[in-house]
């Protein structure tokens, strides 16, 4: 177990965290959540012991091991990958080298014999003999292949070091696992795994992340960090941000009588729990929320951007049609090529691709940023569309304020107009006055996102629309998506929001497409559909 006590951080005047009291019990997965800036990853460094908090204290059961996913990809360059994988278990590792450096001795003592026979036993004890085994397999489930197993770690891109920093932090079965943004650079399998794993996991897991799909997968708890305090909610992300919708709903409902209002909450709770059969926790979770006290769930206070797309007008008959489109990269290798497929009205799309650049190359080429190296891009009279694109630091160089960078995107040129759209995005007052050419990535897109409503179109594109994005505008942006009647074509690593739109599912290879109108989670668990990827990609490294 692990616990803090009247825990606070201060900054000058700003106060992180006011007097926390929160436990986190073995067997329970805690998904950290909060706006951005509240302090998740702070909380996560103060458990670690990488920072120190102003006042209170960090508590942990006398034994028990933390293992932390580390930040720093550079930590372990001079180590091997499987070395760097077992240092995950700080305690075997030191014994693991505490032996090595006895037997490397010249002058092998009695004593040192005696030393090693002692470090002999805690070696058996702690099952070290299968360390190199238990970390070469750890590496193989989250993807790393063998052949990187004996490298260094600068030998390894920033994709394949992230890896084997997660495997470091799963290694060894610590007692407390702290994981900061653990999906992130990962393939849809390696999350399957990591879900499954944490899922069966029977110690402590607290974790910080934006998808959602991995929140509702893993967690049995909730730790909103609100207003400098934490407080913990039984259920996963989705039952939280709907509980907590249903109680604000609530709290502006003054007429309803209090009777009335225990009723539909409870109502709710023996819904949701029915549904928790789809998880691997079904079992565990279902209890928890049978025990559940329905006066304990609150409203949230976190703000929701409005994002409200518009079109000025219905899409016509002839959409898009794609003819043989092909590009490769500038070095000769084929990102996609024989490219065939018409829109019809109501589709949404979501692209798929091995290589993100060939699906931002796709998106630059039909909006016309790119040309292809073959075929042809034919958009119907009445699309109109607008474009999110993945960089968008090229729209953010000049010195203006949000009012007046907005101003440049907009037919009717009114400040009160243009505030009206910042503020939907939570820019209201001073915020509309900061400059565009130093917010945050999230505050970018946010700004982008005004600039799209503008426009009114009736085509978005969009390429990697929830990056840098808090959970609060990620799920407002995903709700105004499962709303809107016209047409999408984006790509997204996060799960639910491909999940919850797409109703089309098109995937980019080197020698074709594969184009499949099922929902998301049909298609990355349909085995034909995967026998029919490797044999498009087998057929690529043929003409290679």
């Amino acid at each position: 177990m692990i616990s803090v006590a009247n825990l606070s951080l201060r900054y000058g005047k700003r106060i992180l965290f006011d007097e926390v009291n929160i436990k986190f019990a073995p067997g329970n997965c805690y998904g950290v959540i909060g706006a951005n800036g509240a302090g998740k990853s702070t909380f996560l460094k103060i458990l670690s012991g990488e920072i120190d908090a102003t006042t209170g204290q960090v508590i942990m059961s006398p034994g028990d091991r933390m293992s932390v996913l580390s930040q720093n990809h550079f930590a372990f360059d001079q180590y091997k990958v499987l070395d760097t994988v077992m240092m995950g278990n700080k305690k075997l590792w030191d014994v693991m080298l505490e032996k090595e450096a006895l037997y490397a001795k010249p002058d092998f003592s009695d004593k040192d014999g005696i030393k090693a026979a002692e470090l002999e036993t805690y070696f058996a004890e702690m099952e070290g003999w299968n360390a190199e085994s238990d970390a070469a397999t750890m590496l193989s489930n989250l993807g790393v292949k063998e052949e990187f197993h004996t490298m260094l770690m600068s030998e390894l891109s920033g994709k394949e070091k992230v890896r084997v920093l997660l495997a470091q932090a799963l290694y060894g079965n610590p007692d407390i696992l702290l994981l900061d943004e653990p999906t992130n650079d990962l393939d849809v399998e390696t999350i399957s795994w990591l879900e499954n794993f944490l899922a069966d996991f029977e110690n402590t897991v607290i974790v910080v992340s934006h998808d959602r799909h991995f929140l509702d997968t893993v967690c049995t708890h909730v730790a909103d960090i609100d207003f400098g305090k934490i407080q913990l909610y039984t259920g996963n992300y989705t039952f939280w941000y709907e509980m907590s919708q249903l109680a604000l709903r609530q709290r502006t409902d003054q007429n309803k009588k209090v009777e009335d209002k225990r009723k539909e909450l409870q109502e709710f709770v023996e819904r949701f729990s029915a549904n928790a059969s789809k998880s691997r926790q079904a079992t565990s979770r279902k209890k928890l929320l049978e025990k559940l006290v329905v006066d304990e769930i609150k409203a949230s206070t976190r703000k929701y951007p409005g994002i409200i797309f518009r079109a000025d007008r219905d899409c016509g008959d002839q959409i898009l049609t794609i003819e043989k489109l092909t590009k490769a990269s500038p070095d000769g290798v084929p990102l996609f090529s024989n490219v065939n497929f018409t829109l019809d009205k109501g589709d949404k799309v979501a692209f798929l691709s091995k290589e993100h650049i060939a699906l931002t190359t796709f998106f630059e080429i039909i909006t016309g940023a790119e040309t292809a190296d073959y075929g042809e891009v034919k958009w119907g009279s009445t699309i109109t569309k607008s474009y999110l694109p993945n960089e968008n630091a090229s729209f953010f160089k000049e010195d203006l304020n949000l009012v007046d960078w907005l101003r440049q995107y907009s037919k009717d040129k009114l400040e009160t107009y243009i505030r009206g759209f910042l503020g939907k995005m939570l820019f209201s007052g001073e915020e509309s006055l900061k400059k565009a050419n130093v917010i945050s990535g999230g505050e970018k897109v946010r700004c982008m996102l005004s600039r799209m409503m503008l426009t009114n179109a009736n085509c978005l594109i969009l390429d990697e629309p929830t990056n840098h994005l808090d959970l609060e505008s990620i799920t407002a942006f995903n709700n105004a998506l499962k709303d809107w009647k016209h047409v999408i074509l984006f790509t997204s690593h996060d799960h639910e929001f491909v999940q919850t739109v797409a109703n089309r599912i098109i995937e980019l290879t080197p020698t074709g497409i594969i184009d499949k109108r099922m929902p998301y989670d049909d298609y990355i668990a349909d085995e034909n559909i995967k026998a029919q990827r490797e044999k498009m990609y087998d057929k690529a490294k043929v003409k290679a």
